[in-house]
Protein backbone atom coordinates (compact mmCIF):
# COMPACT_ATOMS: atom_id res chain seq x y z
CA UNK A 1 0.00 0.00 0.00
CA UNK A 2 3.22 2.42 0.45
CA UNK A 3 3.47 2.26 -2.80
CA UNK A 4 0.12 2.46 -4.24
CA UNK A 5 -1.53 6.10 -4.82
CA UNK A 6 -3.93 7.12 -2.47
CA UNK A 7 -7.19 6.66 -4.75
CA UNK A 8 -6.03 3.04 -5.69
CA UNK A 9 -5.54 1.82 -1.69
CA UNK A 10 -8.65 0.57 -0.66
CA UNK A 11 -8.10 -2.03 -4.20
CA UNK A 12 -5.42 -3.46 -2.65
CA UNK A 13 -5.74 -3.31 0.37
CA UNK A 14 -5.69 -7.24 1.97
CA UNK A 15 -4.73 -8.45 -1.59
CA UNK A 16 -2.60 -11.50 -1.48
CA UNK A 17 -1.11 -10.72 -4.57
CA UNK A 18 1.37 -8.17 -2.13
CA UNK A 19 1.08 -9.94 0.97
CA UNK A 20 4.54 -10.47 3.41
CA UNK A 21 3.75 -14.40 2.41
CA UNK A 22 3.70 -13.86 -1.57
CA UNK A 23 7.43 -14.48 -2.68
CA UNK A 24 9.08 -11.89 -5.34
CA UNK A 25 5.85 -9.16 -4.13
CA UNK A 26 7.35 -5.98 -2.51
CA UNK A 27 6.02 -7.12 0.65
CA UNK A 28 7.83 -9.69 0.70
CA UNK A 29 10.91 -7.71 -0.19
CA UNK A 30 10.69 -5.14 2.83
CA UNK A 31 9.83 -8.19 4.97
CA UNK A 32 12.86 -9.97 4.27
CA UNK A 33 14.83 -6.87 4.78
CA UNK A 34 13.02 -5.89 8.24
CA UNK A 35 13.80 -9.33 9.62
CA UNK A 36 16.91 -9.20 8.56
CA UNK A 37 17.45 -5.92 10.25
CA UNK A 38 15.52 -6.55 13.57
CA UNK A 39 18.35 -9.79 13.83
CA UNK A 40 21.14 -7.60 13.35
CA UNK A 41 20.45 -4.35 15.22
CA UNK A 42 17.70 -5.61 17.46
CA UNK A 43 17.56 -9.13 18.42
CA UNK A 44 14.86 -11.18 20.73
CA UNK A 45 15.63 -11.90 24.08
CA UNK A 46 17.40 -14.74 24.50
CA UNK A 47 14.65 -17.02 25.96
CA UNK A 48 11.96 -15.66 22.94
CA UNK A 49 14.97 -16.57 20.94
CA UNK A 50 15.31 -19.84 22.45
CA UNK A 51 11.55 -20.57 21.81
CA UNK A 52 11.88 -19.84 17.89
CA UNK A 53 14.68 -21.62 17.58
CA UNK A 54 12.78 -24.91 19.01
CA UNK A 55 10.51 -24.24 16.85
CA UNK A 56 12.27 -24.32 14.07
CA UNK A 57 13.89 -27.35 14.75
CA UNK A 58 10.36 -29.04 14.67
CA UNK A 59 9.83 -29.57 18.10
CA UNK A 60 6.59 -29.19 19.95
CA UNK A 61 6.79 -26.08 22.31
CA UNK A 62 5.18 -25.02 25.27
CA UNK A 63 4.99 -21.48 26.20
CA UNK A 64 4.20 -21.56 30.33
CA UNK A 65 6.30 -17.87 30.40
CA UNK A 66 3.88 -16.11 27.57
CA UNK A 67 6.54 -15.37 25.35
CA UNK A 68 4.96 -16.49 21.67
CA UNK A 69 3.31 -13.18 21.32
CA UNK A 70 6.57 -11.72 20.86
CA UNK A 71 6.91 -13.44 18.20
CA UNK A 72 3.71 -13.44 16.38
CA UNK A 73 3.51 -9.46 16.81
CA UNK A 74 6.91 -9.54 14.76
CA UNK A 75 5.26 -12.06 11.93
CA UNK A 76 8.41 -14.54 13.23
CA UNK A 77 5.39 -16.96 14.88
CA UNK A 78 1.94 -18.04 14.14
CA UNK A 79 -0.15 -20.56 15.54
CA UNK A 80 -0.72 -23.70 13.49
CA UNK A 81 -3.87 -26.16 14.79
CA UNK A 82 -3.27 -24.05 18.27
CA UNK A 83 0.08 -24.71 18.72
CA UNK A 84 2.87 -22.25 17.88
CA UNK A 85 4.92 -22.84 14.96
CA UNK A 86 7.85 -20.39 13.21
CA UNK A 87 6.91 -18.75 10.25
CA UNK A 88 8.89 -18.03 6.75
CA UNK A 89 9.71 -14.59 7.95
CA UNK A 90 10.82 -16.34 11.31
CA UNK A 91 13.56 -18.30 9.12
CA UNK A 92 15.06 -15.51 7.84
CA UNK A 93 15.08 -13.89 11.35
CA UNK A 94 17.36 -16.89 12.11
CA UNK A 95 19.32 -16.73 8.92
CA UNK A 96 20.00 -12.97 9.49
CA UNK A 97 21.39 -13.95 13.29
CA UNK A 98 23.14 -17.41 11.73
CA UNK A 99 24.64 -16.20 8.40
CA UNK A 100 28.19 -14.55 8.07
CA UNK A 101 27.13 -11.06 6.60
CA UNK A 102 30.17 -8.83 5.00
CA UNK A 103 29.96 -5.54 3.29
CA UNK A 104 30.60 -6.33 -0.60
CA UNK A 105 30.62 -4.03 -3.56
CA UNK A 106 27.33 -4.51 -5.79
CA UNK A 107 25.96 -2.91 -9.19
CA UNK A 108 23.23 -2.03 -9.94
CA UNK A 109 22.59 -3.28 -13.61
CA UNK A 110 19.20 -1.72 -14.38
CA UNK A 111 16.21 -0.38 -12.90
CA UNK A 112 12.41 -0.67 -13.71
CA UNK A 113 10.56 2.18 -12.90
CA UNK A 114 6.98 0.67 -13.42
CA UNK A 115 7.90 -1.86 -10.88
CA UNK A 116 10.07 0.06 -8.88
CA UNK A 117 12.46 -2.66 -8.63
CA UNK A 118 16.14 -3.27 -9.18
CA UNK A 119 18.90 -6.08 -10.45
CA UNK A 120 21.89 -6.01 -8.85
CA UNK A 121 25.01 -8.40 -9.27
CA UNK A 122 26.59 -9.31 -5.96
CA UNK A 123 30.11 -10.38 -7.80
CA UNK A 124 30.89 -11.99 -4.14
CA UNK A 125 27.54 -14.47 -4.33
CA UNK A 126 27.42 -14.79 -8.03
CA UNK A 127 29.05 -13.32 -10.53
CA UNK A 128 26.67 -14.64 -13.27
CA UNK A 129 23.86 -13.83 -11.70
CA UNK A 130 21.60 -11.19 -10.51
CA UNK A 131 19.39 -10.53 -7.89
CA UNK A 132 16.16 -8.45 -7.87
CA UNK A 133 15.69 -5.69 -4.56
CA UNK A 134 13.22 -3.11 -4.34
CA UNK A 135 14.02 0.68 -5.83
CA UNK A 136 13.24 2.67 -3.01
CA UNK A 137 15.33 0.40 -0.63
CA UNK A 138 18.44 1.69 -2.80
CA UNK A 139 17.49 4.91 -2.87
CA UNK A 140 16.59 5.54 0.80
CA UNK A 141 19.58 4.22 1.74
CA UNK A 142 21.95 5.92 -0.70
CA UNK A 143 19.81 9.32 -1.02
CA UNK A 144 20.97 8.86 -5.34
CA UNK A 145 18.07 9.74 -7.42
CA UNK A 146 16.67 7.19 -9.74
CA UNK A 147 18.23 8.54 -12.54
CA UNK A 148 21.65 8.06 -11.23
CA UNK A 149 21.54 4.39 -10.41
CA UNK A 150 21.61 1.99 -13.02
CA UNK A 151 25.14 0.98 -13.91
CA UNK A 152 26.14 2.44 -10.46
CA UNK A 153 28.84 0.06 -8.05
CA UNK A 154 27.41 0.24 -4.43
CA UNK A 155 28.49 -1.56 -0.85
CA UNK A 156 25.70 -3.36 0.96
CA UNK A 157 25.89 -5.95 3.44
CA UNK A 158 25.17 -9.21 2.03
CA UNK A 159 25.16 -13.19 3.55
CA UNK A 160 26.78 -14.31 0.09
CA UNK A 161 26.62 -17.86 1.35
CA UNK A 162 23.24 -17.58 0.83
CA UNK A 163 21.74 -20.94 -1.38
CA UNK A 164 19.63 -18.64 -3.65
CA UNK A 165 18.07 -15.45 -4.58
CA UNK A 166 15.30 -16.06 -2.25
CA UNK A 167 17.76 -16.46 0.22
CA UNK A 168 20.22 -13.53 -0.29
CA UNK A 169 19.26 -9.76 1.29
CA UNK A 170 21.03 -7.44 0.98
CA UNK A 171 20.86 -3.91 3.62
CA UNK A 172 22.70 -0.80 4.50
CA UNK A 173 23.49 0.40 0.54
CA UNK A 174 25.70 3.27 0.69
CA UNK A 175 27.96 4.42 -2.22
CA UNK A 176 31.00 2.71 -2.90
CA UNK A 177 34.03 4.58 -2.26
CA UNK A 178 36.46 4.54 -5.47
CA UNK A 179 40.03 2.76 -5.17
CA UNK A 180 42.07 5.91 -5.70
CA UNK A 181 40.38 8.08 -2.99
CA UNK A 182 40.48 5.07 -0.36
CA UNK A 183 43.68 5.32 -1.34
CA UNK A 184 44.37 9.08 -0.84
CA UNK A 185 42.50 8.66 2.36
CA UNK A 186 45.49 6.16 3.68
CA UNK A 187 48.35 8.19 2.01
CA UNK A 188 46.46 11.31 4.43
CA UNK A 189 46.48 9.38 7.59
CA UNK A 190 49.63 8.39 6.92
CA UNK A 191 51.14 11.62 6.91
CA UNK A 192 51.73 11.38 3.01
CA UNK A 193 50.62 13.89 0.21
CA UNK A 194 47.62 15.47 1.25
CA UNK A 195 48.47 15.12 4.80
CA UNK A 196 48.51 18.41 7.29
CA UNK A 197 51.96 19.36 8.25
Amino acid sequence: MGLTPEEHRETVHGCPCSAESTRGTAAWRIAQVRATRLARELPLTGDVEALLRSMAAGARVEDPDGLFPQLKVRGLGQLVHGMPAITPLGHTYLAGRDDVRSVTGVRVVDVDMQTRTARVEVPAWRPDETVTVLLDQVLSDTRFPPDLVAGRWFEAEANYEAPSAERLVLTYFRAAVPAEAAAADVETDDGGPGGSE
